[in-house]
């Protein structure tokens, strides 16, 4: 069963779905073969008579309640537990009546290890351990399958979640806790128009009344007469 796709974000996908370890369903497998064994040699050696209908309501009562206890709450403890891996985040939940449930962020995980005992190998299964920032920073998840190879999984989606969010920033996408770049043009810097200093060199024809515009010449400001 897929996990639902509502509660993932628009750009975020599964990549790994997982319950624990179809190992842990072994015991309450014999529990069910020895409940179903007693019941049957309670039934085949019952007491004749009335005391023997008495014997037979007890035996199906405790065999009922064993059978719960011991069969059905295990199968459902493993239905109902979810490790879910997407490219954002992990997903922890568990539980039956009493839901309980964790979510990890990719870019909070420092560190990722596995620990796998000689019944792990044979049985492909182990122990995955996440740290990551916060009050509660290390999360178990045991029973893992293949745990080895989604411990190499997870590595892999940290690096590309951090290339995904760096890229991001860098374009502008609008990541969280990136700033957008933006492309600033530098401003022309204005220059004022060039100017022409007379010469003061220049040298008036002869003849020619000094104080008025020499012709070619630029003007030349008007200061007051000196006193």
């Amino acid at each position: 069963m897929s996990y639902p796709e509502k509660l993932l974000a628009d750009d975020e996908r599964v990549v790994e779905h997982l319950h624990p370890h179809w190992i842990v369903l072994v015991i309450p497998t014999l529990w069910f073969l020895l409940l179903c064994a007693a019941t049957g040699a309670a039934i085949a050696f019952k007491p004749d008579g009335t005391t023997g209908n008495v014997f037979l309501i007890a035996v199906g009562i405790v065999a009922f309640v064993l059978f719960c206890w011991l069969c059905v709450g295990p199968w459902l403890s493993w239905r109902t537990t979810h490790y879910v891996i997407t490219t954002h985040r992990i997903l922890i939940r568990r539980g039956i009546l009493h839901h309980t449930g964790r979510d990890i962020t990719l870019g909070r995980i420092s560190d990722v290890g596995f620990v796998r005992t000689l019944w792990d190998r044979l049985v492909n299964a182990g122990t995955l351990t996440i740290e990551s920032a916060g009050e509660h920073g290390q999360e178990t998840l045991r029973d893992v399958p293949h745990s080895d190879l989604i411990q190499q999984t997870i590595n892999r989606l940290i690096e590309e979640d951090q290339d995904r969010r760096a890229r991001e920033a860098w374009q502008g996408g609008g990541g969280p806790g990136y700033p957008g770049q933006q492309q600033f043009a530098p401003p022309q810097q204005q220059y004022p128009p060039t100017q022409q200093i007379p010469n003061p060199t220049q040298q008036y024809p002869a003849g020619y009344p000094q104080g008025q515009q020499y012709p070619g010449q630029p003007p030349s400001p008007n200061y007051p007469p000196q006193r």
